[in-house]
Parts: structure tokens; sequence; C-alpha cells
């Protein structure tokens, strides 16, 4: 613990509650008033904490797990957290909170009943690549396994495995935020791999024909 961390506490030479330099923590912490600098022991309550259940999803298959945190924390439909699973330690997106009623956009942790969320430490994006000569009935689906951080730039030359392609156009999930566009179609536009829907490309970089 920093001693820098602050807590509320009554100050027996202030006689009020005021903020506290927290300097050892423990059932009887020790504490240092940040208004007179006095220092004295004092009992702190642990906050009130709640568990919810939660789903985290990749690439088809789901576990369950739960987080624990204090009955106000917000849940809504875009947030991040880090969910601790029985395969891994992983960032997650919250993708539906579970009520009561059905399914909510935003819920309090003391109010959800699940919430459902998938990976985004690492992704699986599909791609769409074109061939260069225009016949669009030799389109073929690819999947890509990539960190989610990873960005796909329109206009980027990108080689996956034996693929040598150009982006040419990259779908963004309905639940990314920070976009000022549901699909990148411009150059140098890009988009993080855990927010794209799907990606467009082309075989190597010899024809302007983009066909998506």
């Amino acid at each position: 613990m920093s001693e820098t961390s602050r807590v509320p506490a009554d100050c027996p030479a202030c006689g009020t509650e005021t903020v506290h330099e927290l300097l050892k923590p423990g059932g009887q912490a020790t504490v240092r008033c940040t208004e007179c600098d006095h220092t004295h022991k004092t009992e702190l309550s642990e906050p009130e904490t709640t568990e919810v259940e939660v789903i985290v999803s990749q690439d088809g298959e789901s576990w369950p797990t739960t987080t624990t945190v204090e009955p106000d924390e917000e849940f809504a439909v875009g947030d991040e957290f880090v969910a601790e699973t029985s395969e891994a330690i992983q960032q997650v997106r919250v993708t539906s909170v579970e009520v009561e009623k059905g399914r909510a956009e935003s819920a309090t942790a003391e109010t959800a009943e699940t919430v459902w969320t998938r990976s985004v430490d690492n992704v699986g994006v599909d791609m769409t690549i074109h061939p260069n000569d225009g016949r669009k009935r030799e389109s073929r689906s690819e999947k890509l396994y990539v960190p989610g951080e990873y960005e796909f730039a329109v206009g980027a030359a990108e080689t996956f495995g034996d693929e040598e392609v150009e982006i040419v156009g990259v779908h963004v999930r309905d639940d990314a935020d920070g976009y000022p566009y549901d699909k990148a179609d411009s150059e140098g536009q890009s988009v993080f791999a855990k927010d794209v829907k799907r990606v467009f490309a082309r075989d190597q970089v010899t024809s302007a024909w983009s066909g998506w």
C-alpha cells in the first residue's frame, strides 16, 4: 500500500472527520491527519462488496466466472474489465447485462444477475479476401488470430502466413466506442482488432478495385 493512499477518518486532535494518509493498513490502521499532521491508529471498515456472475465468450466457446465489486459498481455494454477464469486472466468487454426483467444496456452490480462478455486480449478476426483481377466469385474468407490491440489500417499491406494482401475496408463492431465511422474505407483509417466485425482485403496491391 502506498503512503500516498488517502482515507477518511476521525482525527482525535482536530475533532472532525477529515482526509488522512494511510501509513500502515490493517484492522487497526496507522494514519496521519492531513490537516494537523497528527498520527494515530484507527479502525477502517472494509467496503461492502457483492459477487457478480460473469460469462466470458471466445471463439464460440463460453465459460462462467465471477467478479467481486462494490454494490454500486456499474456494468455497461462496451465497458472493459479484467476477469479471472479457469482458462486465464483476461481482459473482457461487456456485451450485455442480464437483469431480473431481461437484458439491459447497463446495471449496477446489485441489480445485475449475469454480465455477458467477450475476451478482447486475443481475438479471431474474419477477413474477406478479393482477388486482384476483380472476379468477385473467387473471394474467400479467412480467420485471423491476433492481439486485441492489433490495428488494421486501410491501405496497409499485410502478410499473414502465406497471404499477402492490402486492407481495403474494415467494418466496426456495434459495441465499439470512439470511432467516427461504422466502417473504415479511407486511406489511413484504422480499427483495433478487438473492435473489428470484418476486414476486407485484396490479394497483392496490383489493382485499384476494392469490390467491397
